[in-house]
């Protein structure tokens, strides 16, 4: 069992439903322009959507675990990858650096403290880190996202959390893109999905380590421009080429399938596509076998 991977069977994953997450059609409509959503979601069709999402870890035989509804966090609280990271030797405790989200990692803490799960460490102000800019690309080795989100004090926060544990962090530069207000993360353009095959956006990946994914021996499957803002490139793989993906990638899903992947959809109009959230970030997966 372990938790320093992306790809290997998932056992167990937090979620937080609608019903905790969004809470209320009310509380979408007071929260989700400052929070900068594409569009209002609507409340109902994202249960029903949620609704299925959820039953596709339980057709797997994965045990879901819950975020509890909480009163000093807002919507984003639904993309559940964001606000803590899972190591083998604990949970480290992000600090967001998206202004909205900065009560969730507490939330965070306070479930894993009530699950008696252990904590590694906590990234700490002037630090900022986002679990959406880190991702295992083997047992060893994580790379993190330099981004508007996860800052170089948060990175050098989380080097000594690891680097004496013998994890090696490979720190991917991301681009200025739509600038500050964006949620652009490494795993926006990154998906591993086994162990030698990664789903890309090339466009917007730096080069250095679009080369580290190569010389690693990584196979790129490479999303096409016009399925990148309907997130093509945000796939969750359950199992080694097991994975789940946004509804409307036929392109992507194709060149999937042509590398030996089972690929399941689901439709995510109101809880990925509005807020710019697909299945990597509405999973914070922990055990994986």
């Amino acid at each position: 069992m372990t938790h320093h991977s992306e790809y290997l069977k998932l056992q167990t994953v937090f979620v937080k439903p609608v019903s905790d997450g969004f809470v209320s059609q009310s509380n979408l409509n007071a929260q989700w322009q400052e929070l900068n959503y594409l569009e209002l979601p609507n409340f109902d069709k994202a249960n029903k959507e949620y609704s299925v999402f959820e039953g596709l870890f339980k057709a797997s035989n994965i045990e879901l675990k819950y975020f509890p509804q909480e009163t000093t966090v807002k919507i984003d609280s639904i993309y559940c990858r964001d606000a803590s990271i899972a190591t083998d030797f604990g949970m480290i405790i992000c600090n967001m650096g998206k202004g909205g989200r900065v009560n969730e990692p507490q939330s965070h803490l306070k479930t894993y403290k009530d699950n008696d799960m252990p904590v590694l460490g906590i990234i700490e102000a002037p630090g900022t880190l986002e679990g959406g800019d880190v991702a295992w690309l083997d047992k060893k080795t994580l790379a993190v996202g330099h981004t508007y989100r996860t800052n170089q004090e948060g990175i050098s926060q989380l080097k000594q959390l690891l680097e004496p544990k013998e994890v090696k962090i490979i720190v991917a530069e991301l681009p200025h893109y739509k600038g500050v207000n964006d949620v652009f993360h490494l795993m926006s353009i990154l998906s591993p999905i086994d162990k030698d095959l990664a789903v890309v956006y090339s466009p917007l990946m730096p080069i250095k380590f679009r080369n580290q994914l190569l010389e690693r021996g990584f196979k790129l499957i490479e999303v096409p421009d016009d399925e990148f803002e309907s997130m093509g490139c945000n796939v969750l793989a359950i199992a080694p080429r097991k994975c789940i993906m946004v509804d409307g990638n036929p392109k992507t899903k194709q060149l999937l399938e042509q590398a030996g992947c089972d690929v399941t959809t689901y439709k995510g109009n109101e809880i990925s596509v509005k807020g710019g959230g697909g299945p990597t970030c509405l999973t914070r997966p922990m055990l994986r076998n």
